[in-house]
């Protein structure tokens, strides 16, 4: 199946998913995915391989999660090691999350790579990870580093993006075409994340810069597209005259022009983040202005390659930043 094809598919399993009424956090068992892309005569070196790391996403409702499994598929082939893939429902199923730490610490794996939902209710089961010998790498969204040291989750090295040049510069590319007074929102990832407030601080700073930019509101949608349509209905009653808005994420900024089609309401600037397939096609009809790639697929190949240098003895970088790439309609030609 081509690559588009199978972001379109997510698109709407995120959507079915999000319509259901039962919260999921209330079954840790909910959606807990090992999904290998091996093929069944490969099972008998899986089960020889030496080595056996544990990659702990979100949720793979969210295009941007399958990019960071190739990535770390490649590394996999690449080290002739057994990869183990779990995910959550969606990016707030922190319980599962915790629940799926658990089973791997029970499985005994050699690391564990982690993405995690929240920046501190991870670190208990993480440093109980660690106490079992097991090596952690942190991707994606930084776990706290204070409450990490005063638990005692130490030499965790770190593989992610300058959250906050990202938010800046995508923030800034929408700001700068603002010319005269407009009133402007941000929607923010879950309360708690690191790369969301890192994002929101950035996009904060660039609205800053442009006096002409009134912002009347920040709002979570927690990641996903129908809180996000939700919170924007809202907003826009209150609101009317948006006409800027910044999307920690692009799911949320495909919730946002989801409104906005039904709406009827044009010349909004929209920016997103992830660079999903979804997001460039809006870039590509007008629809939205500007995404930042992250790299994803890069940050879970290095946090592979991370984890098996640290289970050798080897050291590692304490951070490690993947460059960042603006996506526009210049970009995408």
């Amino acid at each position: 199946m081509k690559k588009v094809g199978i972001y379109m598919i997510l698109l709407l399993i995120a959507i079915i998913f999000s319509s259901c009424s039962k919260a999921p956090d209330e079954n840790v068992e909910g959606f807990v995915i090992e999904d290998h892309t091996k093929e069944e005569g490969d099972k008998d070196a899986l089960e020889s391989a030496k080595t056996t790391i544990g990659l702990v996403m979100k949720t793979l409702t969210n295009p941007f999660f399958i990019d960071m499994e190739l990535g770390a598929r490649k590394a996999e082939e690449e080290l002739g090691i057994r990869l183990l893939v779990r995910t959550g429902a969606q990016e707030t199923s922190i319980q599962q999350q915790i629940a799926i730490v658990e089973e791997l610490i029970k499985l005994r794996v050699d690391a564990i790579v982690i993405a995690p939902g929240h920046s501190t209710e991870l670190i208990p089961v993480l440093k109980k990870a660690q106490d079992a010998k097991i090596a952690i790498v942190n991707i994606d969204n930084k776990l706290d580093f204070q409450i990490s040291k005063e638990m005692g989750l130490i030499n965790v090295p770190f593989i992610s993006i300058d959250n906050q040049q990202g938010g800046y510069e995508a923030a800034k590319y929408i700001a700068d075409q603002v010319t005269k007074p407009t009133k402007a929102i941000i929607l923010e990832g879950i309360l708690g994340a690191k790369n969301s407030e890192e994002r929101k601080k950035g996009a904060l700073k660039a609205f800053e810069e442009n006096k002409n930019i009134d912002l009347v509101a920040i709002e979570t949608a927690n990641w996903k597209i129908d809180e996000a349509f939700s919170v924007i209905s809202q907003i826009f009653k209150e609101h009317p005259d948006i006409g800027i808005i910044f999307c920690a994420n692009d799911m949320m900024a495909l919730g946002v022009i989801e409104y906005l089609v039904k709406e009827n309401k044009e010349n909004v600037l929209i920016a997103g983040f992830d660079a999903l397939e979804e997001a460039k096609k809006a870039i590509r009809k007008g629809a939205m202005k500007v995404t930042i790639d992250q790299q994803a697929d890069l940050q879970g190949y290095t946090g592979v390659m991370y984890a098996v240098k640290m289970i050798e003895g080897k050291g590692v970088p304490e951070k490690t930043l993947i460059p960042i790439k603006v996506v526009d309609i210049e970009s995408l030609r």
